[in-house]
């Protein structure tokens, strides 16, 4: 592999290094497995770290996965594989056109509300949906209320209740900040394409599980 791909295991010019040495291990026919372990005491075998907490830090983080994996990933290794790889490539590379679905979407829903605003008052007269789209609205609806509930349920198993119920709001934090980091991420795309270096933009991680109250009533 090193032969093949240069001298080093991790290529420096991508930003999402450990992403692209799964892939390129993968097309050498290596195979990779997900593997769920615990320990004796109930612990997941996992690498613990908190996602930044501040939204400049978390912006930042989330434009270098972006850039690297979706924007970067398409030039760096193209579109290869089978059918079923191709389609997980795509899944990988669909987040700045995710972002700019969830602006539009944001933005009907603000649009939405003036407009029942309206109704309410008696300005206008309310809109007349057809049963096609009253069929694709209860299906989102129905696709919505399931996302809450597998974000909320997975996170409760691991973290307790109260963090189930926190996870479902912060689903919404998440969109903004995916929004806010896809901006950043063809900025600095249409930068690289232009001639500006590749910046790996480390995010500091300022808060740990080990620091917080949750490991010390643990311990």
């Amino acid at each position: 592999m090193l032969a093949r791909f240069g001298e080093e295991p991790f290529a420096r010019q991508s930003l999402t290094e450990d992403y692209e040495l799964g892939l390129r291990v993968a097309e050498l026919g290596g195979r990779g497995r997900f593997l769920r372990c615990r320990m004796q005491d109930g612990r997941l075998v996992a690498t613990r770290a908190f996602f930044p907490s501040r939204i400049g830090a978390a912006v930042r983080q989330k434009t270098r996965w972006m850039h690297g994996i979706a924007l970067q990933g398409w030039d760096r290794l193209g579109w290869r594989g089978s059918a079923a790889d191709i389609w997980m490539q795509l899944r990988d590379r669909r987040g700045p056109l995710a972002a700019i679905l969830l602006t539009l979407a944001y933005t009907l829903v603000v649009m939405s509300a003036g407009l029942w605003g309206f109704v309410s008052m008696g300005l206008v007269q309310p809109p007349q949906y057809s049963p096609v789209f009253e069929v694709l609205l209860a299906v989102n609806f129905i696709g919505l209320i399931w996302r809450f509930a597998m974000r909320g349920l997975f996170t409760a198993r691991e973290f307790g209740w109260r963090e189930g119920l926190r996870a479902m709001p912060r689903l919404f934090v998440s969109n903004i900040i995916a929004i806010m980091a896809a901006r950043r991420a063809l900025q600095a795309y249409v930068g690289t394409l232009k001639g500006a270096p590749v910046i790996w933009d480390k995010t500091e991680h300022r808060d740990h599980p080990a620091l917080s109250p949750m490991h010390e009533l643990a311990a």
